[in-house]
Order: C-alpha cells, then sequence, then structure tokens
C-alpha cells in the first residue's frame, strides 16, 4: 500500500489525541475556516434576495470574528476557553435565528406552509441556516476539549 505501518492513523490513537488536546485545536481550526465558507456562501446566497432584512449581514459579520477565534483558539489554550465558547455561542444562536427567520419566510410565500413542497423549493432555503450552527457547535466543543500538557 502507498502508506507504511508506521503512519497510520489506529482509533487508539485517534481517542489519544481527543484525549490529550490535539482534536480540540484540530476543531478550533476547523471552526475558523468553516466561518469564513459559510460567510462567503451566505453573503452570495444573500445577495441573490438583495439583503431584503437588515439581519441578512449578521452572518457575514460574525464569519471573520468566528475565523479569528478560531485560529486564536488552535495558538492559545487561554483563547481557546474564552473566546472561542464566546464567539461559538453565537454563531449557534444566529444559526437558529436564521432557521426560525427562514421557516416565517417560508411561511410568508403564497400558500404558506399549506403549500410546503413547493414554497420550501422557492422559498428560503429552511435547513441551510443549521450549517451555520454546526459550525458555532464545532467551536463550542473544541473550547470543552482539555489541551496537551
Amino acid at each position: 500500500m502507498w502508506w507504511s505501518k508506521d503512519t497510520t492513523l489506529r482509533g487508539a490513537e485517534v481517542l489519544a489525541d481527543v484525549r490529550h488536546g490535539e482534536f480540540g485545536r484540530t476543531l478550533s481550526v476547523l471552526t475558523g475556516v468553516g466561518s469564513v465558507i459559510t460567510a462567503l456562501e451566505i453573503f452570495f446566497e444573500h445577495d441573490k434576495a438583495s439583503f431584503g432584512n437588515r439581519l441578512m449581514w449578521l452572518p457575514i459579520a460574525i464569519g471573520p470574528i468566528g475565523a479569528a477565534a478560531g485560529v486564536a483558539g488552535f495558538l492559545n489554550e487561554r483563547a481557546a476557553h474564552t473566546m472561542l465558547p464566546v464567539t461559538s455561542a453565537a454563531i449557534v444562536v444566529n444559526g437558529l435565528q436564521g432557521t426560525y427567520l427562514h421557516a416565517r419566510g417560508v411561511g410568508q410565500k403564497p400558500g404558506g406552509w399549506r403549500n410546503a413542497r413547493y414554497n420550501l423549493e422557492m422559498g428560503p432555503p429552511l435547513l441551510a441556516p443549521l450549517l451555520m450552527t454546526m459550525v458555532g457547535g464545532m467551536g463550542l466543543l473544541a473550547s470543552i476539549l482539555r489541551r496537551r500538557i
């Protein structure tokens, strides 16, 4: 095979990384990267809707803050337990708020929820804000994992 026996990642090694702090650092970086990617995607989608509601700017503004918190959480243990959880909680709350607003938007389409099959396809994407919620959840998880000593 193309990998050697010494470099394969075994289940016990993965569990050791989780127990000893390397996984938390990885989740911190993934939170930062996910925040940027999600904010860009949200920008393009909300731009299609002409930013009809001022709250559409909020997830875009939180993206760079989440990226900074993710990188800081990777580099500094103190930031991982202070800045990262606060920022991640804000991301989760904003994602849940977006899910509510998208559900309300589907209900405001002609026919509302009685015409759910059509309105779910043509209205705001109901489950898309949950992607942002997952990014925030990764940050919260990263902030509670302990670091290697």
